[in-house]
């Protein structure tokens, strides 16, 4: 947490601002309150339902009356939805501000706070309004994770898993042995993750190419958390990727080369560490994967798995073939 401090000490920002929720503020402010002289506190509620442009509203207000300026710094103290948003409000606001991510949940450190895509959502569809800007730092503090209820954490643990299926095949194995994310040893495993994100982020910052292959489970998975979100259900973000990674799995296999052993064992290890099975109906799901931003002239693309550890991306799968679960 001195890093923090050190960090802000050695910059001359006219005004410091916290974007937290009602969550971060009970279980994470108060390790990063005494270190900060007089800073404003913006809070939102927490969830994907509400990262939208109203609470954008809300945060550019407070943000305006609280007195920040071009010189100020907005530091979002949360998960992948505090990240999201707050960088989006901080890139827009008086056409662009300073922004510092300090992750809190598995998700957003190991995922949402790399790489710069920030968003919101419009009309329940995911990050259909967004832009590419880079923080000016990110914090990660392990010891944040242990504040996350058992759930959040399992739905951070789809991102490594994700991470580990595209990019570390030594990963993926030793995985393997943990399908409760309670047993990682995340001293060892965050970092290896993170890594694999971070040399794809660097060859591709704007994701024109090789980037999209992060999207792998996210076609499907997307679509299942709109349709969730849609209809007022409780969908978190890693639970919706878990059961589009186990979709895209089978395409995988059906149209990239991934083998029917590998095919059989990222299932069987995803459906024991997901046991939750969303009840989309495939229609509907197609209805929205229409308007998903990787598609090109209306047909559906998806980033595959080849096999462990490589994989392909612009790869064109037709709406019939979705096996999901």
């Amino acid at each position: 947490m001195e890093a923090i401090r050190e960090w802000l000490a050695a910059r001359a920002y006219s005004r410091v601002a916290i974007l937290v929720d009602e969550n971060t503020v009970k279980h994470c402010w108060p390790q990063l309150q005494t270190l900060l002289d007089d800073p404003l506190l913006i809070e939102i509620p927490s969830g994907e339902s509400h990262k939208t442009l109203e609470t954008c509203h809300h945060i550019w207000k407070q943000m305006l009356e609280g007195g920040l300026d071009r010189k100020s710094v907005l530091l979002n103290l949360g998960g992948g939805v505090i990240g999201d948003m707050g960088g989006f409000c901080a890139a827009t606001f008086m056409r662009g501000i300073d922004f510092v991510q300090i992750p809190t949940t598995l998700l957003a450190q190991v995922d949402a706070s790399v790489g710069g895509k920030l968003g919101i959502d419009f009309q329940h569809y995911k990050n259909m309004v967004g832009l590419f800007v880079d923080p000016q730092a990110v914090f990660i503090f392990l010891p944040f994770l242990e504040t996350l209820p058992a759930r959040e954490l399992r739905s951070g643990y789809a991102e490594v898993i994700k991470h580990a299926l595209i990019g570390d095949a030594g990963l993926w194995e030793e995985l393997l042995a943990h399908t409760d994310p309670a047993t990682v040893d995340w001293e060892t495993v965050l970092p290896r993750a993170l890594m694999v994100k971070k040399r794809i982020v660097e060859a591709d910052p704007l994701e024109t190419g090789l980037r999209q292959v992060l999207n792998f489970g996210h076609t499907v998975g997307h679509a299942i958390e709109t349709w969730a979100l849609s209809h007022g259900l409780d969908l978190l973000h890693g639970e919706a990727v878990a059961q589009g990674m186990i979709a895209e799995t089978r395409l995988s296999h059906q149209y990239a080369g991934l083998s029917k052993t590998d095919m059989d064992r990222i299932i069987s290890f995803l459906e024991i560490a997901f046991p939750h099975v969303s009840p989309a109906p495939e229609a509907e799901l197609n209805a929205i994967m229409q308007k998903d931003k990787k598609n090109l002239k209306g047909q559906i693309r998806m980033a595959l798995l080849e096999g462990v550890g490589k994989y392909g991306v612009d790869n064109q799968t037709p709406d019939i073939a979705l096996f999901l679960p």
